[in-house]
């Protein structure tokens, strides 16, 4: 096998090896099949069998009833920005939304560009978005509260969800699916884009409770449409195959290896923890989110110059360890710890950036 690096890409991310390495191992030949995974039907048994157990899968770990449906969109998270208003706000219906930064700020646009009625009910725009707004007032009117739960860019995330009276919360968790126990009462929707936490890129995972799904105009284009993905189990046309075959196999490993969310939240609670335990005892690393908003996925960072941080991240590849540049409309330094970059590489991280500040501070 060749050598692979330690790898902190925001998105598309690391994926267990163990999951990779499974993925070589059938890619011939699925489930004695004599084909490809790409090359099966997704109207056989050996498909049916995948997307039946992703979903059952799904539902066992975040603790959903009988009320929540699970299904695949294509179009990424950015699609859905357009979806949700479009499926839940017909009719003269409004929503809150809550600004935190670049694809909040899409989402909202995205809904404005339809002509729907919302109201931006809170912003951390005011500080370049470094911290997750507090005792927030939502319209009690309201269809829904849309929430971006952890913001990759500015590393900043929701460690409580807010209260909304009632109002049901629609979430992007693309960056923070599966990291931790949540609690889904509070939920009519929950969407991510699989690239980031839980598989490769170009299949988005829905759950949506089935409330919702009665504010759904019947004017809407089909594929457009909730209802479509739910009553046909996401296969009125050919899904994306191979990335909800990976997503399967992701949370097989979360579910049978990992021991379910909690285990995992305390595994990233302890990686984020090493990791922002160096920035917070170090003059020369300067983190950029406030301390009680801090991403427990995206660690966001600054050196004391440009020069430095571009030399960070090249001496840093040269050890082994990628993905470390910050995002481009922000620049800086950004580590993504998602679910599969091990504990063994944020401790090698933190080796390398306490050798880097010895030699440059």
């Amino acid at each position: 096998m060749t050598n692979r690096i330690y790898n902190f890409n925001p998105g598309p991310a690391a994926l267990p090896l163990e999951v990779l390495q499974q993925i070589q191992e059938e890619f011939l030949d699925f489930g004695a099949s004599g084909m490809s995974i790409v090359e099966v039907s997704h109207r056989s048994k050996w498909f049916d069998d995948v997307i039946n157990d992703a979903v059952d899968r799904t539902k066992r770990l975040l603790g959903l009833d009988q009320r929540y449906h699970v299904v695949f969109c294509q179009g990424g998270a950015s699609m859905q920005f357009c979806m949700v208003p479009m499926n839940f706000l017909s009719n003269g219906r409004k929503a809150d939304y809550v600004n935190t930064g670049t694809w909040s700020t899409k989402a909202i646009n995205e809904a404005r560009i339809q002509g729907k009625d919302i109201r931006v009910a809170a912003s951390s725009e005011d500080r370049n978005f470094s911290y997750i707004p507090a005792d927030i007032e939502f319209d009690s009117q309201a269809a829904y509260v849309h929430i971006t739960s952890n913001n990759t860019i500015k590393g900043t995330q929701w460690a409580e969800f807010p209260e909304t009276g009632g109002v049901p919360l629609v979430a992007d968790m693309s960056s923070d699916i599966f990291s931790r126990i949540i609690d889904v009462e509070k939920f009519g929707l929950i969407y991510a884009g699989a690239q980031k936490n839980i598989g490769p890129a170009g299949v988005c995972l829905v759950i949506v409770r089935r409330d919702m799904l009665d504010l759904i105009p019947e004017d809407l284009p089909t594929m457009l449409k909730y209802s479509t993905y739910v009553n046909k189990n996401s296969m009125f046309n050919t899904p994306p195959c191979f990335a909800i075959y990976t997503v399967q196999l992701v949370l097989k490993w979360l579910e049978e290896k990992i021991g379910g969310l909690g285990k995992m939240e305390a595994i990233n609670r302890s990686k984020a923890e090493l990791l922002y335990g160096l920035l917070d005892s170090s003059e020369f690393y300067r983190p950029t989110a406030d301390q009680d908003s801090r991403s427990l996925m995206n660690v966001t960072f600054r050196l004391p110059t440009e020069e430095l941080e571009q030399a960070f991240v090249a001496e840093a590849l040269e050890n082994g360890l990628g993905g470390l540049k910050g995002h481009r409309s922000v620049g800086g330094c950004r580590a993504s710890i998602y679910n599969a970059t091990s504990h063994k590489a944020v401790e090698v991280l933190v080796d390398f950036m306490r050798t880097f500040e010895k030699k440059h501070g």
